[in-house]
Parts: structure tokens; sequence; C-alpha cells
């Protein structure tokens, strides 16, 4: 089976474009946009002024509302303010007739005592000394209740000075908490501080050790390796004398056994 020819034939556009010749405009031009028809000054200025129309008849639309918005308020406020009135009013007629009731029974009682005195003085004695006795059962009444306030006012004040020495107190046992743990906290960072200073300088100690004995070796070394050189110059030094001193020996031979 042979590979299939998917090649295209290729087409110069340019050269397309050509043969196919001008292309007819299916808008407007250029030209067509520029030569539009155009309002003259006059024409904008009125529709310049219509359009400031437009803008003061919703100004006033708007100021018609506002002053419709503002009457309602001013109705809705005189509302509030008349039942307030109203309410105070009915409070200041309760008031005022409670203390005419007041008023109205003291004076009956007064004319009851008065009517009974003149009937007989013994009746007179008996509803002054009753009189008296109501005097005095209010004059006791009103001390009760004063007594009674001051007592309940005393104890307020007791309870709130209580309340404060507590709050002082337990305010001081916070900051003297708070203190203590900031001194807690010191000193485990002081004992840190010197477990970590201590373990330095031990830790410096020991590498400082540990170089000076490296430094040692590597000296000795380098000792041992000079002196091995020295050795072998010296050997080679004495290896080369003897060899010449050979060389010597054997011509002198070799010339005595000529002659």
């Amino acid at each position: 089976m042979g590979k299939r020819d998917n090649r295209v034939a290729y087409i110069n556009p340019i050269a397309a474009a050509r043969a196919r010749g001008p292309v007819q405009n299916s808008g407007p031009t250029i030209q067509d946009y520029l030569s539009r028809p155009r309002p003259t000054w006059e024409e904008l200025k009125e529709q310049l002024e219509k359009k400031k129309k437009g803008s003061r008849a919703l100004a006033d639309f708007e100021d018609k509302m506002n002053a419709k918005w503002k009457k309602e308020l001013a109705k809705n406020r005189e509302k509030m303010l008349g039942e307030k009135d109203k309410e105070r009013d009915k409070k200041s007629v309760e008031k005022d007739e409670k203390k005419d009731k007041k008023e109205k029974k003291k004076k009956e009682k007064k004319k009851f005592n008065r009517h009974s005195s003149s009937s007989s003085s013994s009746s007179d004695s008996s509803s002054s000394s009753s009189s008296e006795s109501d005097d005095e059962d209010e004059k006791k009444s009103l001390k009760k209740k004063r007594k009674r306030k001051k007592s309940f006012s005393r104890r307020a004040s007791d309870s709130s000075d209580d309340e404060s020495d507590a709050e002082s107190k337990k305010k001081k046992r916070i900051k003297e908490e708070f203190d203590k743990d900031k001194d807690e906290k010191a000193h485990r960072r002081k004992r840190k501080a010197e477990r970590s200073h201590k373990d330095t300088s031990s830790e410096w100690s020991a590498y400082s050790e540990e170089e000076a004995a490296e430094a040692k070796k590597k000296r000795s070394s380098e000792e041992r390796e000079k002196f091995i050189d020295k050795s072998k110059k010296k050997r080679k030094k004495k290896h080369k004398k003897h060899g010449r001193k050979k060389k010597k020996m054997a011509a002198s031979q070799s010339d005595s056994d000529l002659d």
C-alpha cells in the first residue's frame, strides 16, 4: 500500500486578487462619511436650548417632589410631637387628679372632725385624738419610708464599695501573677543564655584543642617529609661520588695496563 498524496496546489494570493479584478464596495466609503449632511450653527443652538429646557423641567419636577416630601415630613413630625404632648398631658392630668383626691380626702377628714367636735366634747376629744393618732401614724410611716430609703442607699453604696474592693483585689492579683510570670520567663531566658554560653565555650575549647592537635600533626608530617628529602639528597650525592671514584679507578687501571 502506498502513501496518500496530501499535497495541495499553492496559489499566490496577490496574483489571485489581481486576476479577480476590483472589488465592489458593499458599504459607505470614507468620502460618503466626510460628505455627510451636517447641522448648521443655528440648528445646533436650537438643539442645545431644547436640552437645557429638558433639564430645567427635570429640576422643577425634583423641586416639587422635595416640597411634597417636606410637607409630609412636617405632618409626621407634628403627629409624633402631638402624641408625645398628649402623653405628657395625660400624665400631668393624672398627677393633678391624684393630688385633688388626696386634698379632698384631707378636707373631708377635717370637716368630719369639726362636725364631731361641735356635737359633743367627748366626741371632740376622741376625734382630736384620732386625728392626732392619724397624723402620728402618717409621720411614722414617712419616717419608716425614709429609713428604708436610707438603708437601701447605704446597702447599695456598701455593695458598690465591696465590688470596687473585690475588683481592685482581682486587679492586684492579676498584676502580681503577671509580674511573677515575667520574672520566671526572664530567669529562664538567663539560664538558657548561660547554658548556651557554656556549651559554646566548651565547644570552642574542644575545637581549639582539635585544631592545635591537627596543627602539631601537620608540623610533624612536614618535618618528616623535609628530613626524608634531605636524606634522599645525601644518598644521591654519595652515590654520584662513589660512581666518579669507580670511573677514576677504572681509568687509572686501564692506563696502567696500557703502559
